[in-house]
């Protein structure tokens, strides 16, 4: 498994309430709702190089 950075992240506690709903709706931890949802936009935007997106590919659902 691939080393992760951990950072700090401030949002309002409407927007955290939301995020936690979604993620259990998802049967995700909230952490992991927010990492899937950086990844989406990433790979959307076409910021992720192509070993990058790979390995995230098979964790997506």
């Amino acid at each position: 498994m691939s080393k992760k950075k951990s950072f700090v992240v401030r949002i309002d506690p409407a927007m955290h309430k939301a995020l936690e709903k979604w993620a259990a709706d998802e049967f995700r931890s909230l952490n992991g709702q927010v990492e899937w949802l950086l990844h989406q936009q990433l790979k959307k935007a076409g910021r992720l190089k192509k070993e990058d997106d790979n390995k995230k590919a098979g964790q997506d659902s």
